[in-house]
């Protein structure tokens, strides 16, 4: 069959075409083929790749899935996807701009939610990431990742009907709606693990188990352990798995959250399903956890596995086939070089994930601002690969999760640190435990056999605004005040999204609530996950308060960007060498060059005292004006504009 396009069809399977028609009419069918005409070669191959002479059937079921999806789809969703499909860069726009946040932390319950948009509306919120909320087990769940059932809301929370009053209301203001999916693994309560257990043909081979420990040790000898304290080992004993003989089933994280078995194409088929179904709920970004561990292989990490990236890549296909207005976000928190690939930059680049975390970002500037010193930061963003104009990185000061110190000894070494001994001073001075430090954070995981440990606390406590008020000093104050700006001033002037996390807007300290609740208590995560204080939402008024001048602040960053179009995601942040004077490696600089819109520069001094940076450096740097900075318009003497203490500029073409 052939369109008056001339596009033809064949590459789709036999009579798909006229099944596209009857379920969509001509006009949305023909969209639908090109679209299929247009992915369906990766697909294919990758689906050869992983499935072998399974493919075929694996990609008409699949098809049909997406044909189903799109046919169900609701109008106001199929206008939105035009619009998207018009504008496929819609998340690249520099008024993109996202908060994070937990339901209950944020306003109790879902059908709470739109009475409170207001408060997001003036921060600039357009991107709306609601953390798990989908139904997870009683009991522990990871904070909500231990998934029961993909179609329902966690009923603490409300429901399914709540959910999608809300992405209603955030796309009447023009707002995204991003939730989290876990896909690498399911609560050992939800439908298809139960399925699995009681031998139903359905769900076999749904998950992985081994009868003796033979295969687990072989496999855990070249696995990293996710929480060694708490969950070592990456199989947990299951007395009813096969058959009721018992068995070691496959858990990465915990007991309790079975890892899916994606050498199954049912699998695959079964979480495309869930996808699709949860996108016609009006799901604007899929947050794709724990990505990287979505395919094993004996003798290696695990982590990364190229049939991962596969997998990636077909469901991203499928889903955007159905649902062109959705896009995905990969939660893949590893090394630079592996991160990169998330966003489809292989040797040939592949549609796989529009967004990804820069933790790499989050991690420097953190470093930055216990040692005062920028070189570690340039080394290793400049070695950093480029990503597919297509996509963009989600920048962010903090979020739900630990900071673990993702520096390699590599970096370290090539700027004279020795790579474990500066982790380990990290952790020393984020938690309190070096001299003079400002920080109040907590260890979480502390592995004293290794000295492995990541980092808790709220973005204000690991700045010092916590210790500054305990102590009444208002100059303390002030400096925590100015590291949290500075921090953000990056996050919002380095491209792409820039995320805000709940309780940052009011510089919300560590909450100790959670050590009242038994189901909390072991998780010191929860110290930097604070219920959303709404007294102190409105004290955002007085202009004296540190909730007024962190609001303000915020505010001016999120209005200064979205006036400032070289700051869409399609191009790369280029972080500038040494080069001005003795003392210049307090000062970050970095620069982005669009084809379009002209050039931007952003400074971002990580140290107490002013420093003098060369003008010249930057090509232009002197004559771009200023267009926002945290001290006003910098001087400029003998040639050198000069960065305050823990200050920032950013600078553009007309």
């Amino acid at each position: 069959m052939s369109r008056g396009n001339g596009t033809t069809t064949a590459v789709l399977p036999e009579g798909f075409a006229a099944e596209a028609v009857a379920a969509l009419g001509e006009d949305e069918a023909d969209a639908f083929l090109t679209r299929a005409a247009l992915c369906l070669p990766d697909v294919r191959a990758a689906l050869a790749v992983l499935y072998g002479g399974r493919a075929p059937d694996v990609l008409h079921r699949a098809l049909r899935t997406a044909l189903r999806t799109a046919a169900e789809r609701p109008a106001p969703l199929r206008r939105l996807d035009r619009r998207r499909e018009i504008d496929p860069g819609w998340f690249q726009s520099p008024r993109v701009q996202a908060y994070v946040c937990y339901v209950d932390r944020f306003c109790g319950t879902l059908d709470r939610l739109p009475g409170r948009l207001d408060h997001l509306e003036e921060l600039g919120t357009t991107y709306l990431h609601l953390m798990p909320l989908l139904c997870p087990r009683e009991g522990e769940n990871d904070g909500g990742y231990a998934v029961a059932d993909h179609r329902a809301v966690d009923p603490r929370l409300g429901t399914m009907a709540d959910l999608e009053a809300v992405a209603a209301a955030l796309h009447e203001r023009d707002m995204s709606l991003c939730i989290d999916l876990v896909v690498n693994h399911t609560a050992r309560e939800h439908p298809w693990a139960r399925g699995w257990l009681a031998g139903d043909p359905a769900y076999a081979d749904f998950y992985t188990a081994f009868p003796d420990r033979a295969l687990p040790d072989a496999y855990d000898a070249t696995t990293p352990e996710v929480f060694p304290d708490r969950a070592p080992g990456s199989f947990s004993w299951v007395p009813e798995a096969l058959g009721g003989a018992g068995g070691w089933v496959r858990t990465t994280f915990w007991p309790y959250q079975w890892d899916l078995d994606y050498t199954n194409p049912e699998v695959t088929l079964a979480m495309l399903g869930e996808i699709t179904w949860l996108a016609n709920r009006g799901v604007d970004v899929f947050r794709m956890d724990a990505v990287p561990f979505l395919w094993k292989r004996l003798g290696t990490s695990s982590q990364n596995e190229p049939e991962a990236h596969l997998l990636l890549q077909v469901l991203h296909a499928l889903t955007r086939l159905a649902a062109p207005g959705v896009v995905f976000k990969a939660e893949a928190i590893v090394a630079p070089d592996d991160l990169v690939r998330y966003l489809g930059a292989h040797e040939r680049e592949r549609p796989e994930c529009e967004l990804a975390y820069h933790n790499q970002l989050m991690v420097l500037l953190w470093s930055c601002l216990a040692t005062g010193d920028v070189r570690l930061a340039r080394q290793s963003l400049q070695r950093m690969q480029p990503i597919p104009p297509s996509t963009t990185w989600c920048t962010y000061v903090r979020g739900h999760d630990d900071i673990g110190w993702a520096v390699t000894d590599e970096d370290a070494a090539a700027v004279g640190l020795d790579g474990f001994a500066h982790r380990r001073f990290l952790n020393d001075f984020y938690s309190g435990r070096f001299p003079g430090s400002f920080a109040r954070g907590a260890l979480f995981q502390e592995n004293e056999a290794t000295g492995d440990a990541r980092i808790s606390g709220t973005t204000a406590s690991l700045c010092g605004i916590e210790d500054a008020l305990e102590r009444g000093d208002d100059a303390a104050l002030e400096a925590g005040i100015r590291r949290l700006e500075l921090l953000y001033s990056v996050a919002y002037g380095f491209g792409g999204i820039p995320l805000l996390f709940s309780g940052d807007e009011l510089a919300q300290r560590n909450d100790a609530g959670y050590l009242a609740d038994p189901a909390l208590a072991p998780d010191n995560r929860w110290m930097h996950r604070p219920p959303l204080d709404w007294a102190a939402a409105a004290r955002t008024a007085d202009p004296g308060s540190v909730e007024g001048r962190v609001w303000a602040a915020l505010r001016r960053l999120g209005g200064a960007r979205r006036s400032l179009p070289a700051l869409t995601g399609d191009v790369a942040s280029e972080v500038l060498g040494a080069g001005v004077s003795a003392g210049e490696d307090t000062v970050l600089v970095w620069r982005r060059r669009h084809p379009r819109h002209g050039t931007f520069v952003g400074v971002a001094n990580v140290a107490p005292a002013p420093q003098p940076v060369d003008a010249d450096t930057v090509t232009g740097l002197g004559t771009f004006p200023q267009v926002a900075g945290s001290d006003g318009r910098l001087p400029v003497q003998d040639g050198r504009i000069v960065v305050p203490g823990l200050g920032w500029a950013w600078f553009a073409e007309h």
